[in-house]
């Protein structure tokens, strides 16, 4: 005899007033934070490719400010505290921002 036990599955729902809400994260521009330490922070701590952090980069650098991603509230101020932390660490000004989305 073979006896096959079925899993309990418990569907959770969620509702959209049970989501966090979206904010634009923001970088920028200085005029002492070096281009290289810039790519390396939104590789490392934003998760960007190599192609689109240097995109977002030059795009601060020539208009002042720049968009960097959309995520949920308290991962972006977790983001832009591990990137202030790391830029103060190493003598640098770099600043983000967020705005609600």
């Amino acid at each position: 005899m073979i006896f096959q036990i079925t899993p309990e599955i418990e569907i959770i729902e969620v509702t959209e007033t049970e989501l966090e809400p979206l904010y634009r994260v923001i970088i920028h521009n200085d005029a002492v934070t070096s281009m290289v330490f810039v790519v390396e922070v939104l590789k490392t701590i934003f998760y960007l490719s190599n192609p689109r952090a240097t995109e977002i980069m030059l795009a601060a650098h020539i208009y002042g400010n720049a968009y960097v991603q959309t995520i949920p509230k308290s991962e972006a101020e977790k983001r832009i505290d591990k990137a202030h932390f790391t830029a103060g660490a190493e003598g640098y000004p770099l600043h983000f921002s967020m705005e609600p989305e």
